[in-house]
């Protein structure tokens, strides 16, 4: 830990601000199991939550900074070539309306739509461990166009509304411009769009994406091969993954199987319907 606060001292101008954020991390990993600001204030013997307030509201320093930092952190031990980029989202129930992001909107959290903010997330899995290296708060398209609230709540002018999807490209993009090592990116159905998936063809990266029951798969060909005279449609839930610089790439999807985009698989037939599953 002394370590860990050492590397973030620089953020900070100020001994004090420092001081009260090394206690705000000691008070995060503390045993209460709601940390709320009288809660952390308390176990770092303040009389009150302010100061601890103050650097989350009123202190003036770069969480991007940080975000670089922890990442830094995260790969000195876990660093793989074959490391996979699992993107999510986690919601954040809330009661009220101020907290910056906050409606009503559907989270996994609760199963339901409900009053809650959403993060998208990015965290670094190898055989060595796993971690979270980036992060970014969906801003409802009513908040972004709300003067009052984005004030009340000190949203910087630069940020806009953007999707989940493209959130979730940005931090990709972010840690190919940094050079985190590695292979694959995993996503669930919300982030299996096209977006991503240029993204990752460009960057040479892998992919493993959740698509939509309805999603229409169309299978490519080679030169020599004729085109299948009608698309396919993916029956179930699946998923669409790419394997990287690899001689034939794939895509899968539960119950149907075929080698894409280099051929069609051996159970379909040229007018583009399958003869019996295969397994994934």
């Amino acid at each position: 830990m002394r370590e860990v606060k050492a590397r973030i001292r620089p953020l900070f101008t100020q001994a004090r601000v420092a001081t009260s954020a090394g206690l705000f991390l000691d008070g995060l990993l503390g045993d209460e199991r709601r940390k709320t600001g009288w809660m952390r204030a308390e176990a770092a013997g303040d009389p009150g939550p302010w100061r601890q307030q103050a650097i989350l509201g009123r202190g003036r320093w770069d969480a991007d900074a940080l975000r670089d930092l922890v990442r830094e952190y995260v790969l000195e031990p876990l660093a793989d070539p074959d490391a996979v980029l699992v993107i999510d989202e986690t919601g954040f129930l809330k009661q009220g309306k101020a907290s910056c992001g906050v409606a009503r909107q559907y989270t996994g959290s609760a199963g339901k739509v409900t009053n809650c903010q959403i993060g998208v997330f990015a965290a670094y899995v190898s055989h060595h461990g796993h971690a979270f290296i980036d992060r970014a708060l969906y801003l409802p398209q009513a908040w972004a166009k709300d003067v009052k609230r984005r004030a009340a709540a000190h949203v910087p002018a630069e940020i806009g509304f953007a999707t989940k999807p493209t959130l979730a490209r940005r931090m990709i993009e972010r840690a190919i411009a940094a050079d985190v090592p590695f292979a694959w990116v995993a996503a669930d159905t919300v982030y299996g769009v096209g977006e991503i998936e240029m993204a990752l063809r460009r960057a040479g990266k892998g992919y493993v994406l959740g698509v939509a029951c309805d999603h229409l798969f169309a299978p490519r060909r080679s030169a020599e091969q004729p085109r299948p005279s009608r698309r396919v449609w993916m029956p179930r839930r699946g998923i669409a993954c790419r394997r990287a610089r690899a001689p034939k790439a794939h895509a899968c999807m539960t119950g149907r199987i075929w080698l894409w985009p280099t051929s069609m698989p051996a159970n379909m037939t040229r007018n583009g319907q399958v003869r019996g599953p295969a397994a994934c």
